[in-house]
This record gives C-alpha cells, structure tokens and sequence, in this order.
C-alpha cells in the first residue's frame, strides 16, 4: 500500500499548505470556509516560519495530503491538520509518530475544546489535559495538552 511521504514544505506550497489547513479546519464544523480566513492563512504561515516553525507536508504523489507544523525548540506541536480527502487514513499517527521522533521527551499542543474529535484522539495518544484557556485572540477556548516520555498515560 502506498504511504504519503512526510517531508519538509517548500516555500513555493505554501499557499496549497493555507488551503489544506482551511479545509481540514473547517471539516471541524467550527468553521465555514472564506477567502479571509484563506488569506490570514496565508499571511500566517511565512510569518510562523519566521518566528520558528519547522514546516511539513505529507505529500500523495504531488498532492499535499497533511500538513504539520512544529515549534522544535519549543517543544510545541502546533499544527497537525489533514486534507478531508486523507482523513482516516491513519496519516495523524504517522505524522505524530513523526513528530515524537523529533521531539522524544516531551511534546505539547492545544486543541480547541470543540474540535473533541481531535482532543479525544489526542488523549488516546496518550496525551494529558492540563489546563482550559480561553484564546485572546478569539475567545474559543483551548484545551493544553502535555506528552511526557516514561508517564503511565503517555506510554500506554
């Protein structure tokens, strides 16, 4: 069986990385789709790149299948979004797998608390809620989650 290939994004992407982070997003029904929330999009990420991301694509014979956008340094796993098209394909763990080998002690994220799809599945990956926190910057609230190599939860 064919596997998407996980590998660094190109800048020249970009744009294709803004319109699979939209469309993932909002095949979360917490969003609609629009061409502003496809231009912050984007605008966002050269600016993330910029202020530390580490930027990849799972890429499906040229077809960007998954994006995943981790802050090394930070420990942060900051964006995991995959295309509709790619959905339940288990192209989620091969990318958190991906990045538990970049980032093998510990790694953390926030998980809008209505996206339970995602936090529930995070939370059977054995990450830990530590705190509830409304965003400023939109007032949704996000749930914090923490992955800890050697915790009972994390290593089941």
């Amino acid at each position: 069986m064919h596997h998407p290939v996980i590998r660094p994004a190109r800048p020249d992407e970009y744009d294709a990385i803004a319109r699979l982070w939209m469309e993932s997003w909002c095949s979360t029904g917490l969003e609609r789709p629009s061409d502003t929330l496809l231009s912050l999009l984007k605008e966002r990420v050269p600016r993330e790149m910029e202020g530390g991301w580490s930027l990849y694509v799972a890429d499906d014979g040229g077809q960007l299948a998954a994006m995943l956008a981790i802050n090394v340094p930070l420990l942060y796993l900051d964006q995991l979004m995959i295309a509709p098209s790619h959905q339940g394909r288990s192209l989620g763990r091969r990318l958190l797998a991906f990045t538990r080998e970049l980032l093998p002690d510990e790694v953390w994220l926030r998980c809008a608390e209505g996206n339970g799809k995602a936090w529930r599945w995070y939370e059977r990956e054995g990450f830990v809620l530590e705190k509830k926190q409304a965003d400023p910057l939109h007032g949704r609230i996000m749930k914090y989650y923490r992955w800890k190599r050697g915790d009972r939860a994390a290593d089941s």
